[in-house]
């Protein structure tokens, strides 16, 4: 059965919501801190009520000993901050985080996949492109929302109209960058334009360095070479190249880039961390301010041919089912990365990106049955080794230094 009459199995739909569940709760503060103070002595309390002053190590009720059976001393507190590990047992792989990473991979695999369905069968960049994207982004806030109702879910944030405002600028750019992505896959294929848009770096550092004035490193500078390398051996002889899938992936880029330096001076505000309660609460307000913003953009690009998207919806499973399924997607797996992310040292987030680029870029052509010759795969592999670079080359000449 070919992919773009693709049901969605009730399998899936589970899988759609359960990966979208997680984002809700989200992870603990600090695995080992929550192991940690699960395992520490407890305070005792006899029969008389009376509640005993905590014993020290030596006299706990369970005391750690090494191979000989000789007594050793431990030291697990709250401000522990690695990972609970003993020579005969304790693991020290954090499962919830390996969980949290296979679920961002999935969940970004499977919106790319919905998402170049829900634009075929809507007729790709000559049909829906933007109303396609706003709708994902609608079905986001839905989603959002509905955590702040669900019982023992996500309490609300907190935030003042000034704080609204202040979230403005990202909103727009986090809608923008969205919407020319998706007009990028609609125009041309998913894994030509995640090659493209793998070379966001370039568009950081210009803008970094020229706009917002933070400086960037030469070692740095040094890196895009390589990148902007590997996207054009990349586009040479790729099958379903367009111009504008091109164009469109770089102003993602720009985009992206105005969204990530507009995001730290949003977070440099006083008391908006405590006010917003959580990352979660801070990307459901996004998404809604981004929809908001799009909706204009809809009647200014395709309000003359709305009516005829809401009969495709109501007659076409495919554009109805993969569209929900895309804004499920979307929503669930850029918060599991934003939270696990924040996890992770910077090395191990670059390297999770690259895997995470890797997998979707290969994975998606081989679904979608798209072009991977022999040169194009060349220049992902430059362009994207080139990205995991510049992500860590600041460290590596750091250590080389010292």
């Amino acid at each position: 059965r070919s992919l773009s009459k693709m049901k969605l199995t009730p399998t899936f739909l589970v899988v759609t919501l359960c990966a979208g569940a997680a984002s809700a709760f989200g992870l603990p503060s600090s695995p080992a801190k929550t192991i940690a103070t699960k395992l520490a002595a407890p305070a005792l309390i006899p029969r008389g009520g009376a509640l005993q002053r905590q014993q020290p190590a030596s006299s706990q009720l369970v005391q750690a000993v090494d191979i000989n059976g000789r007594p050793i001393a431990t030291a697990l507190s709250a401000s522990s901050d690695g990972a609970v590990a003993t020579k005969g047992g304790g693991s020290p792989i954090d499962i919830p985080l390996l969980i949290y990473f296979a679920l961002w991979y999935l969940g970004n695999y499977f919106y790319n996949v919905t998402n170049k369905l829900a634009l075929k069968a809507a007729g790709g960049s000559a049909g829906f492109p933007m109303t396609i994207s706003a709708l994902q982004l609608g079905v986001g806030c839905l989603y959002g929302i509905f955590l702040w109702f669900a019982p023992d879910a996500r309490k609300a944030p907190e935030v003042t109209l000034d704080d609204i405002i202040k979230m403005l600028p990202v909103a727009f750019c986090y809608m923008g960058a969205h919407s020319a992505s998706v007009f990028s896959f609609a125009s041309g294929s998913v894994s030509f334009g995640q090659i493209v848009k793998a070379s966001e770096p370039a568009f950081a550092a210009v803008l970094s360095q020229f706009v917002y004035g933070s400086k960037v490193s030469k070692a740095k500078w040094l890196c895009l070479p390589i990148v902007i390398g590997g996207v054009i051996l990349a586009s040479v002889n790729e099958l379903d190249f367009a111009v504008s899938a091109l164009v469109s992936a770089c102003i993602a880029n720009l985009f992206a880039a105005f969204k990530g330096n507009e995001n730290k001076k949003l977070m440099s505000t006083e008391g908006l961390s405590d006010r917003l309660g959580s990352v979660g609460n801070q990307f459901a307000l996004t998404t809604i301010l981004g929809f908001l913003m799009s909706i204009p953009v809809i009647m200014i690009k395709e309000g003359n041919k709305f009516g005829e998207f809401i009969e495709l919806f109501k007659s076409t499973p495919a554009i109805r089912n993969n569209l929900i399924a895309s804004g499920l997607w979307f929503y669930g797996y850029n918060e599991l990365a934003t939270m696990t992310l924040k996890k992770t040292s910077a090395v191990t987030a670059s390297v999770a990106n690259t895997a995470k680029r890797v997998i979707v870029i290969v994975g998606v052509a081989l679904v979608l049955g798209e072009s991977l010759d022999p040169m194009k795969l060349l220049g992902c592999g430059i362009g994207i080794s080139g990205v995991f670079l510049y992500s860590i080359i600041d460290s590596l000449v750091k250590k080389k230094d010292e």
